[in-house]
């Protein structure tokens, strides 16, 4: 088997796909079994295959991989249409976000995470973006006493994630998931934007992703942290969060105090007085971010993050975590000394 070939085997034994598919019956002609499905959309991540079309082909071809999904014969495969109605009902379920939570929790919860990095990642659709509503003149501002408190339709969105006593599940709910324009400096300072969506991770020390969210383009960071902050404590205990500046902000730096964590976020230039600057043991940690900038790089690299032919945030989003999934699978592999660790992509 190639060095592909014996990576998928080896997700497929760590993650347990077909206890977390749920079979199908009722009345009628018997259905798909959804789990050789579940498989095949594995497969697709690993190999890095850009359509389903070529994920039918290379199934009807390749014996090995065929029989490793579950068909023993080519006219097993089922047809395009099959694949898509079975995808939408992973994406419907959360089917890999699930897999991906109980994987992490599975390895990671009896552990002591060092350092917990953050940062999020251009998604680029081949999708319309929606059209912004038209907002209505804006009314007059209520003004509030000195020293009373601001009420909740006063507060900003980060506001409220700090204050009020909010749910994870009501944070991620108040995030825009629609597709829209997107803007923000790459490497070098330059401004690049693109039409789609952005992908927020935590990731923990040995490069696996802890926590995952979705949201529009044009959101910012700042209003995500602290949603996956929550999520991140709930999966895996850690000592450090570290975001790079554009996260400078002291609601986000108060609230991972108040997780006993200790956050590391270099300071934003305001004005014309120079920024603080790290201290000398926090530079040195600060040096472990550049982490998720080698998980992103793979996901959109080697686990199909660059080819989303799929529409709308749901579907989105079941795409790419198929492939958090695989690479999840691949860094608790190596993590554990069963993989050799391998700087490049591996081929196909």
């Amino acid at each position: 088997m190639s060095e592909r070939m014996e990576e998928f085997v080896r997700a497929l034994a760590l993650v347990g796909l077909d206890g977390f598919v749920v079979a199908r019956g009722g009345r009628g002609r018997p259905p798909h079994d959804r789990s050789c499905i579940a498989r095949a959309f594995l497969a697709k991540a690993i190999f890095n295959l850009p359509h389903t079309r070529a994920l039918r082909e290379r199934l009807k071809h390749d014996a090995v991989l065929r029989r490793l999904c579950g068909w023993e014969r080519a006219a097993k495969v089922p047809d395009e249409t099959v694949f898509s109605r079975a995808f939408a009902e992973f994406a419907s379920s959360e089917l890999p976000q699930r897999v991906q939570q109980a994987l992490v929790q599975r390895t990671r919860a009896q552990r002591l995470v060092g350092h917990i990095l953050r940062d999020s990642t251009a998604i680029a659709v081949p999708e319309k973006p929606a059209e912004k509503p038209n907002s209505p003149p804006p009314s007059r501002r209520s003004h509030r006493k000195a020293g009373t408190a601001k009420k909740p339709e006063q507060m900003t969105r980060l506001e409220r994630q700090w204050f009020d006593d909010m749910t994870v599940a009501e944070m991620v709910a108040e995030l825009p998931k629609v597709c829209d324009k997107g803007c923000k400096p790459n490497a070098h300072g330059r401004k690049e934007s693109w039409v789609g969506y952005k992908l927020h991770l935590d990731v923990a020390d040995g490069e696996i992703p802890v926590s995952f969210l979705l949201t529009s383009a044009s959101v910012n960071d700042m209003q995500v942290a602290i949603p996956l902050a929550k999520m991140s404590a709930q999966r895996v205990q850690s000592c450090y969060e570290l975001m790079d500046a554009g996260f400078d902000c002291t609601a986000i730096r108060e609230h991972g105090r108040e997780l006993n964590h200790v956050p590391i976020i270099p300071y934003q230039k305001r004005g014309e007085l120079e920024p603080p600057e790290l201290a000398p043991h926090e530079k040195m940690r600060y040096r472990e971010r550049s982490a998720v900038e080698r998980v992103f790089s793979r996901l959109k690299d080697q686990y199909g993050a660059c080819n989303v032919r799929v529409r709308g945030a749901v579907k989105v989003m079941a795409h790419l975590m198929f492939g958090v999934l695989a690479l999840t699978a691949d860094q608790v592999l190596r993590w554990a000394g069963l993989r050799e660790p391998a700087a490049s992509a591996a081929p196909v």
